[in-house]
């Protein structure tokens, strides 16, 4: 049984192991990150988080240790005069594991493990930076800054027109208002129309016309009352 056994194998030996993980940790010195599949990551940082922390101490002793568990003199060197300025006063946590999806092939998950002290973007194509929703995070509803009141300008005014509308009378007029004219003017001189002093002048009724009385013919184009008789003793003499 698996009990209390928290060593990762990744599938090889223990001298093979090791190999893999030193060689590993020189290239991360040397590179500051590198590419591997994410179970080699997590056990290289088990595997180098030890050692970085023996480079806070630049002494003899400390410089022995990282060299049993690196050989390399190189690493060593970088280590020391590289990897531990920049950590300084950092309480552990040295080393950032970043997952890169699937490899094409044999779809094992890939991941990139640098230094945090170093790597200060993440790679392209990595799933660390998450996707803002409406709910996520932002302290609360953002408050929205007083807008100023432009200063309000007077609407320009439109330019005069210099073209003005034809004002000027229509000449010409259709044929059919002649007729309407010419029944104005007929009823208008028979209606009553004042004298030079004043007076309405109305013309005179043919039963009151002067010459009705004696039988004359009066000026409306009437015969008169006598004009008859004279008619039919002139038809009798006849036959």
């Amino acid at each position: 049984m698996k009990h209390g056994k928290k060593i990762l194998k990744i599938g090889r030996t223990a001298s093979h192991r090791k190999a893999t993980l030193q060689s590993m940790s020189a290239a991360l010195f040397e590179h500051k990150q590198i590419k591997t599949t994410f179970g080699k990551a997590k056990a290289l940082r088990r595997f180098v988080e030890p050692i970085i922390t023996h480079g806070k101490d630049d002494s003899t002793h400390s410089r022995r240790q990282a060299f049993r568990k690196l050989n390399d003199k190189e690493a060593v060197k970088r280590l020391y005069d590289e990897v531990a300025p920049e950590v300084g006063d950092r309480p552990g946590g040295y080393v950032r594991i970043v997952k890169l999806g699937q490899r094409a092939g044999d779809a094992a998950e890939m991941a990139l493990v640098e230094l945090v002290d170093f790597g200060a973007e993440s790679p392209e194509g990595s799933g660390g930076s998450k996707k803002r929703t409406r709910r996520g995070g932002g302290g609360g509803r953002r408050r929205s800054k007083p807008s100023t009141p432009a200063a309000s300008t007077p609407p320009e005014a439109e330019p005069a027109s210099s073209t003005e509308p034809d004002e000027s009378p229509v000449t010409g007029a259709p044929a059919a208002e002649a007729p309407e004219s010419q029944e104005a003017e007929a009823a208008g001189s028979d209606a009553a129309t004042p004298d030079p002093a004043g007076a309405v002048q109305v013309p005179p009724h043919a039963d009151e016309h002067p010459d009705a009385a004696q039988g004359a013919p009066t000026q409306t184009g009437e015969p008169g009352p006598g004009a008859d008789a004279e008619n039919l003793g002139r038809s009798h003499d006849n036959r």
